[in-house]
């Protein structure tokens, strides 16, 4: 699939100008769109073209750098379909519920789940930048499982537990809690001497590529043990040169950077496509890590590719690409001791 910078450049939206070259990730987060609808009129696309049903189940919010890599005109631009409320997503679908991956199980009052040997993942919050519609934790009972009672359990839980090694910090998204709060957890962590590394998974920096300032760049390569930050990057037209100009930065500050993806009907099943994306990842300094068979939460089936196109898409990628290029096709199943390996 041929990608031409100066066509893409021609046909995106335009920023706010007041958001031109801004550092202010917090501003920028704030003017963020809400409305289904100002999206597709940017985008000179029908206002009415979405789901106002599927919009109030799962709410709509999208950053307005990510909304302007989407194509004018283009009602089935990957970008786009990734955000938009469909009304498919109201439909019952048979095997598809609102624990997928078996985790509502796992709460016990604190944010700490523990599916795998030797890690603990902290839910530091409900929030993100962009809601993904084939999120599979679009129904998590956020309320009860995440604040700073919750968050004190949670540690407490790993302070106790010296087979616990790694921490990984999810959500929502944990990067749009400010640096502050972050460097908090992070002193916390620190003072607990079976921590050997802390893995932080977000889509802010692909969505919001601010967020990756230097303030926080700081923060993440001044602890006494390795942190490394795990990516969500679906297609490659999501890499602007922003975005990927952060992830470079990063990269030559020493960080450890990966990226985990989505298989997605109709966005990425396509091995050129997924060929690109690792390309473009690897050249910023990003390792395919994971790429995610779909959790089968409500609301996302049509967004499911089938295993045996999966199984195909997987030979053709090992064809293309050096196998360091090729992400580890994976599932996730519940009671697992493991991703499952596709």
């Amino acid at each position: 699939m041929s990608l031409d910078p100066e066509i893409i450049a021609l046909s995106m939206i335009t920023r706010s100008p007041d958001l031109q070259g801004s550092n202010d990730w917090q501003v920028q987060l704030r003017d963020s769109i809400r409305d289904p609808a100002e999206l597709l009129t940017l985008l000179e696309l029908p206002p009415e073209g979405y789901s106002p049903a599927a919009g109030r189940e799962f709410p709509f919010r999208v950053p307005r750098a990510f909304a302007a890599r989407m194509r004018v005109g283009d009602a089935h631009d990957p970008l786009l379909r990734q955000v938009l409320p469909d009304r498919l997503e109201t439909f019952d679908v048979a095997g598809f519920g609102a624990d997928p991956v078996g985790e509502l199980s796992l709460t016990d009052g604190t944010n700490l789940l523990q599916k795998y040997a030797g890690r603990a993942l902290l839910v530091m919050t409900g929030a993100c930048a962009i809601n993904c519609r084939y999120c599979f934790r679009r129904t998590f009972p956020y309320a009860g499982n995440i604040g700073v009672r919750a968050l004190a359990g949670g540690i407490d839980t790993i302070r106790a537990d010296s087979s616990v090694s790694e921490v990984i910090l999810s959500g929502g998204d944990p990067l749009i809690l400010t640096d502050e709060a972050l460097s908090r957890v992070f002193s916390e962590l620190a003072g607990i001497a079976h921590i050997r590394r802390v893995r932080i998974h977000s889509r802010l920096p692909i969505v919001l590529p601010a967020r990756l300032n230097n303030a926080l760049l700081r923060e993440l390569t001044t602890q006494r043990y390795p942190i490394v930050l795990v990516v969500h990057a679906n297609h490659p037209r999501e890499l602007d040169d922003e975005t990927l100009g952060a992830l470079r930065h990063y990269r030559d500050a020493g960080m450890t950077i990966l990226n985990q993806a989505v298989l997605l009907r109709g966005i990425n099943d396509d091995a050129g496509i997924l060929a690109q994306l690792s390309e473009s990842l690897f050249e910023a300094g990003v390792l395919p890590y994971y790429l995610h068979q779909l959790d089968r939460v409500s609301g996302a089936a049509h967004f499911e590719v089938s295993l045996d196109r999966t199984q195909a898409l997987q030979r053709e990628l090992q064809a293309r690409l050096p196998g360091y290029l090729v992400p580890r096709f994976v599932r996730e199943v519940a009671g697992e001791a493991s991703k499952q390996p596709l």
